[in-house]
Order: structure tokens, then sequence, then C-alpha cells
């Protein structure tokens, strides 16, 4: 006698029973009863009790740190930076001492907020106490220009196909969002102390060779770089001269007859945004 198919479906159903065996029933899901969802934890990227974090799509692997930039602009022009192509000042650009060259980041202004997209393509800052050193075009869009360093946030971040276009054009990428005031009250706390002074635009003159050793009178000292390009180049701006000092390239400015010649260049040096200008006596 053939069963048909509900007939043979009742038969097991019934064997089942009475050998005291269930047919297995499939898994419900915890998630499909409405009484017992489960909050799922956020990401890493997604925020942290300190503030958001915000989604550079790196996961924990992503680069995230405060420090603060400094910047320049016409007196490197003419250097090739560690990618290979030439520094222009205007382009959104940066230097990091370990971020991949051709990589990008998102650089926040702390002190406002504001958030641009820029392409590392060189090596620096030279100086330990600067997390970054932007181009000229980078710092006014960050609004830095009239500040010769300023306290920054510097994440790495995946840019959208035209992003990255954009910025390896030499220009800018599309408009970020500023960042919220809590989070950069959050930032601006794990802040180091301020460092010293950054290298600022300026206009270019021509290098001097150094005077000698035995030139007598006060020199002043602006600033100390591991880069003999940049340390020439920033001598040619402000028409002073660069001396080796073992693996450092002292700028200068003098000597001057006199402590008065010597205080307006240092303080003229100070204006232009080099705070570390300092006096330095030659008996």
């Amino acid at each position: 006698m053939r069963l048909s198919n509900k007939a043979f479906v009742a038969l097991l159903w019934l064997t089942g029973c009475s050998s005291g065996s269930e047919l297995p029933r499939p898994p419900i899901a915890r998630e499909a009863v409405p009484n017992q969802w489960r909050a799922v934890p956020l990401p890493p990227e997604a925020g942290e009790a300190s503030g958001p974090a915000a989604t550079s799509g790196m996961g924990a692997s992503r680069y995230d740190r405060v420090g603060y930039a400094s910047w320049y602009g016409e007196e490197l022009i003419g250097s090739t930076t560690a990618s290979g192509t030439p520094f222009v000042p205007d382009a959104i650009t940066a230097a990091h001492r370990t971020l991949p060259l051709g990589s990008h980041v998102e650089v926040t202004a702390l002190d406002t907020g504001r958030t641009i997209l820029a392409l590392i393509n060189d090596r620096g800052p030279s100086r330990a106490d600067r997390e970054i050193d932007l181009s000229r075009g980078a710092a006014a869009l960050l609004g830095l220009q009239g500040h010769p360093i300023a306290p920054v946030r510097v994440r790495s971040v995946t840019p959208s196909g035209a992003d990255a276009a954009a910025l390896a054009a030499g220009g800018p990428a599309s408009t970020r969002l500023n960042a919220p005031p809590s989070l950069l009250t959050a930032l601006r706390a794990q802040l180091p102390a301020g460092p010293g002074s950054p290298s600022p635009m300026s206009p270019r003159q021509s290098i001097r060779p150094a005077p000698p050793h035995a030139a007598a009178g006060y020199v002043v000292q602006v600033a100390a770089f591991s880069s003999d390009s940049r340390a020439r180049a920033l001598a040619a701006a402000l028409g002073g001269y660069v001396e080796p000092a073992g693996s450092l390239h002292r700028v200068r400015l003098g000597p001057f007859r006199d402590a008065a010649g010597a205080e307006r260049a240092r303080d003229d040096a100070v204006r232009r945004g080099y705070g570390d200008a300092s006096i330095i006596v030659q008996p």
C-alpha cells in the first residue's frame, strides 16, 4: 500500500512520539526573540569614552595622535620631497616621520575644529616636539597661516577615489565636517607641553656664506635642522647663513656689532614666528 506524503509525515511523527524522542527542531536565533535583544558593542573607530574617534575605516590599526603642526611655504620651493616629487607650497600636502608616503591623513585644528584631508609626501618634522609639517596650502585651509605653530589631531584615513585624485593633482579634497566642541576639549587635554618655534613663510633672499668662526660680535640662532636642504632654504629666506654642528645645521643671522642690533634681528625673527630665536655672544 502506498502512503500519501501527508500520511508518511504523520507516521514519522507518531513513531517519534512512541519512542520518546523528538525530531530535531531548527534553532531559534536569540536576537529574533523580542524580549532578548542584546546591545551590540560598537567598533573601536565608532567612539570612545573620551570622545568619538570618528570612522577612519581602518579599525584599530589607524594612526591617531595629537601634537603640534608647523608649516612651510616659499622657503622650500625647489626642494624635492621624500616621495620624489617637488615641493609645491599651495598643494595640500604634509610631512610625517612614520606614516607611509602616499597615505592620507585628516588634520584637525584643535583651536577651531576645522578639519582637512592631506597627502603625506615627505618626511619630517625634524624636531621631536612637532607632530607634522604642513604645506602652506594645507595650513591655509586649516586657518593656521597667522599661527606659526598650532595644536592639531592627525588621523590616518582611507579617502575616496575622488579625494585621492584631487590631492594628487595638487587641489583640495572635499570639505570635512568640523570636530564638535566636546571632542576638541577631550583632545586638547591629551596635548603635550607646548613646543617652540615653527618655520613660517617669508620672502626669499640670497644665502650668505658663514662668517669666520673667529668673528667677534653677536649672532642670532634662528633654528636648527637635521636636513641641510631645509636649513639652506630657510637661511636663504631670512638672508642668513648655515653653520654645521655635527648632524645639525644651524640657521643664523649676523654677526652684529652690538647687542641692540642683535636684539632687533632676534625680535624680527620672533615676529616671523621663530619663537626659539636666541642671541649668542661670540668673543
